[in-house]
């Protein structure tokens, strides 16, 4: 009997460590943090989350102007969330946005260009599109990755950086 319980000890406490279990609909991906480059740079996601990013981050807060890419991903390596909403989102949704980031300090809102989804989560190799900006996975996404999840310098700045728009 003891057997039994070690060999279901490993599975235990695998699930245990996922943190709640997953969110349904996220996207997950294989990008490797570190890789500073200037300029444009194009990627295969939009918004993107991971890849070369520009030397400087993105300071986190909220944006009524998209951002370049670039210096958002730099601030996903740090630990961010990136919303990133439609362009034409109405303004009460908007204002309904910026409540949910009040008073977090590892997130980036902002318009994106490209987009087609109402509302995208992003996050160091984890993005999740919504239709509904009062869906229940924007809380539980927020909560998983903001400091957490795979980004590889989580503690890093989010602030005294870059804070240009497109």
């Amino acid at each position: 009997m003891n057997r039994l319980i070690l060999l279901a000890l490993p599975a235990l406490l695998a699930a245990c460590s996922q943190g709640g279990g997953d969110i349904e609909g996220i996207k997950t991906f294989k990008n490797k943090g570190g890789a500073h480059q200037e300029g444009r740079i194009p990627y295969a996601q939009t918004p993107p989350p991971g890849g070369p990013h520009n030397p400087a981050w993105q300071n986190c807060g909220v944006y009524n102007r998209p951002l370049y890419d670039e210096y958002a991903v730099h601030s996903l390596e740090h630990g961010a969330v990136w919303l990133s909403y439609k362009q034409g989102l109405p303004t009460d949704q908007i204002e309904t946005l910026k409540k949910v980031v009040d008073g977090r300090t590892y997130t980036l809102l902002s318009p994106h260009e490209t987009q087609s989804a109402p509302l995208v989560l992003t996050a160091w190799n984890a993005q999740l599109e919504v239709q509904d900006i009062n869906d229940p996975r924007v809380g539980k996404f927020l909560q998983k990755y903001e400091q957490g999840g795979e980004a590889p310098e989580i503690g890093a700045s989010c602030s005294g950086a870059y804070n240009g728009t497109v």
